[in-house]
């Protein structure tokens, strides 16, 4: 599909095909901190983070290159580097530098305030008035989500809980910023150029961070490695920033009081974590709090 084909689909109201872009792209983006969680126990955090944006650019540079994709033009340029510096650079290097102090399940306490965070920076970036039933019901989900995830929870906060909280602001921005941009752009293109930007920065980084043994790696880091780098930065975007555009950033942005849930399933079928019933009663009421924000949005 061609950046103005995307753009005119970008245009239309969102409706339930959004929605369903949104929910993909939530989906795979929460197996992100199992998928860091698997890297890191062969690689380390700056490493990853660097070789993750490169090989995402690199196939970002690709598949620009397969479909003949013009530039972006001068104004989109500041736009495209705060989502490169948000989701690309920002949110990767502090989660990833956060997951070597804090569990996978630690960090989702926080990936329940990132809905929060998108939609407002949405109400800031892109100029939407959610009506004040949707605050409401948004700070409830975040508050359902946060509270469920922090349950039994011992540690005292720590400098891991203080980079969780900077990667959510930094990727609650990006979010906002790409999906604006995607309006004009288109959602894949925009995720793409963002990883292209971030390619003089991310190879030579990741080159000079390479470890001196690859053999010594397990496969379950590369498995990790392979996933956060093409599925949560660049696949999973594809959908999101789609959704973001056709559906509104603050609408849309509820889908990720999901994340944890389906991050916890995730760890359940990688890591062997039971699922228990509370988390089956608190994803059904933020989900009742996703559909009633749909309405009021």
């Amino acid at each position: 599909m061609t950046g103005r084909a995307v753009q005119r689909t970008a245009s239309q109201p969102g409706g339930a095909g959004a929605w369903i872009d949104g929910l993909i792209g939530v989906s795979i983006i929460s197996a992100s901190l199992v998928a860091t969680r698997l890297a890191l126990t062969g690689m380390d955090a700056l490493f990853l983070s660097a070789a993750r944006a490169a090989l995402a650019g690199l196939a970002g540079a690709m598949a620009l290159a397969a479909f003949r994709e013009k530039r972006p033009r001068g104004r989109d340029i500041p736009a495209l580097m705060i989502v490169a510096a948000g989701v690309v650079v920002g949110f990767p290097v502090l989660t990833a530098l956060a997951l070597r102090t804090v569990s996978a399940a630690h960090g989702t306490v926080f990936i329940g305030l990132l809905p929060l965070a998108t939609a407002l920076f949405g109400a800031l970036r892109s100029g939407e008035r959610p009506s004040p039933t949707f605050w409401l019901l948004s700070i409830c989900g975040a508050l359902i989500t946060v509270g469920f995830a922090a349950r039994g929870l011992e540690s005292a906060p720590g400098p891991g809980d203080a980079l969780m909280f900077a990667a959510v602001l930094v990727c609650g921005l990006g979010y906002a910023e790409g999906g604006v941009l995607a309006r004009r752009l288109g959602g894949w293109q925009v995720i793409a150029w963002a990883t292209v930007l971030s390619l003089p920065v991310s190879l030579p980084l990741a080159l000079i961070l390479s470890p001196n043994a690859f053999a010594s790696i397990p496969m379950p880091a590369w498995a990790g490695l392979a996933y956060v780098a093409l599925f949560s930065m660049l696949i999973g975007f594809v959908f999101w920033y789609r959704a973001l555009a056709r559906g509104g950033i603050a609408a849309i942005g509820q889908l990720q009081l999901l994340q944890p849930f389906l991050g916890l399933g995730v760890a359940a079928l990688v890591l062997g974590e039971r699922i228990k019933p509370a988390m089956i009663g608190a994803a059904a009421a933020v989900a009742l709090c996703v559909a009633l924000a749909r309405r009021f949005a």
